[in-house]
């Protein structure tokens, strides 16, 4: 199982800001083997930890640790795809916040968790998941998201006055002062999600490029697009898909992924027996794919990975992990070396 991919969409928004900032991205581009063409393909996605190295190799050829705010200030409808094109024809901003998470899976998909957007007390929310603890290699991709929400419903609207605050998981980072640039609000670091928080009355505020027969055109398209997605999954695939979002410190349990898969427990367990498995070979299977992920892709310590794995201990990971794969994972980690990158870099059109 894979820890996710996104459209290319999101690598051009990387080139702009950087170039925008005076950086010739070439080379970059060259040593990541992305090209006009790769770029240019609707279908062409970039594995995420692969993003996460290029966005680190950007920011540090460019001197540009605020490389996230920046692509966010660069981003409009179309690098959103199908989903920022729905909300950019939305009747209102609460319609339109609803179609960028709900479609989102049209153009990113993150083995661990997913954007939502609910009401909180009147007010608007909208929650970007992203893998923690943070370092040099995620910071860019929380303040990509937020910093293009909030962008996209500036345009949207034409209004600065939509947010009450942004909140943020991480600790404040050195280059805070870009946040308050950015952001017309209130900016809440070490917080408990990612989020934009929205007045009340800014959800019912209408969208200026509203278009009631263009919208129910592109949900129609984005509907049948969605449930493609869907369809070509089996279910033991989309087990899996539920699984990963609930290995935060924990083992989930049938009963738990039955609820986020909206079936009874002995649903899961009969469709599963009808592919030729059961619960706990996906879950174990699920664990490790994730594991394996975990310790090539991405530079976050053995104890972290235990915790997201839903082990109790980093001793217990290394055993389970040695069991899996017939190494130590320092020693899988050590051998991957170099090839980290190629391992995990390859696009795909899918």
């Amino acid at each position: 199982m894979r820890l996710g991919d996104i459209s290319v969409a999101y690598v051009e928004l990387m080139v702009r800001a950087v170039t925008a900032a005076g950086f010739d991205p070439e080379d970059i581009l060259a040593q990541y083997q992305l090209d006009e063409v790769r770029l240019a393909s609707p279908d062409a996605r970039i594995s995420i930890p692969r993003f996460m190295r290029m966005g680190h190799s950007f920011i540090q050829a460019a001197r540009m640790p605020w490389l996230g705010l920046a692509m966010g200030e660069c981003g409009s409808a179309p690098n959103m795809g199908l989903a920022g094109l729905l909300a950019q024809s939305a009747p209102d901003v609460r319609t339109a916040c609803r179609a960028l998470t709900e479609y989102e899976l049209l153009s990113s998909f993150n083995a661990r968790g997913r954007s939502v957007f609910f009401t909180e007390k009147g007010q608007g929310v909208a929650c970007f998941y992203s893998i923690s603890p943070y370092n040099d290699y995620n910071l860019f991709v929380v303040d990509s998201v937020l910093s293009g929400w909030w962008r996209f419903l500036h345009t949207l609207t034409g209004r600065n006055d939509l947010l009450v605050r942004v909140e943020v998981e991480f600790p404040a980072p050195a280059y805070r002062e870009r946040y308050e640039s950015t952001f017309p609000c209130e900016v809440r670091f070490g917080a408990s999600r990612n989020a934009v928080v929205l007045h009340d009355w800014a959800l019912n505020l209408p969208v200026i490029s509203r278009c009631a027969s263009t919208f129910n055109g592109l949900k129609q398209l984005a509907d049948r697009e969605l449930e493609r997605v869907r369809l070509g999954l089996s279910f033991r695939e989309m087990t899996e898909r539920a699984i990963g979002p609930l290995l935060n410190g924990q083992t989930p349990t049938l009963e738990q992924v039955a609820q986020r898969l909206n079936m009874a427990p002995w649903t899961v367990r009969r469709r599963l027996t009808d592919e030729g498995c059961n619960f706990q070979q996906v879950l174990n299977d699920t664990r490790r794919d994730l594991a394996v992920s975990y310790v090539r892709d991405t530079s976050l310590t053995l104890g972290e990975i235990a915790y997201l794995l839903g082990f109790g201990s980093a001793t217990a990971f290394q055993r389970a992990f040695k069991r899996w794969t017939g190494e130590a994972p320092g020693r899988f980690r050590e051998r991957a070396g170099r090839g980290y990158i190629s391992t995990a870099s390859s696009t795909s059109s899918s």
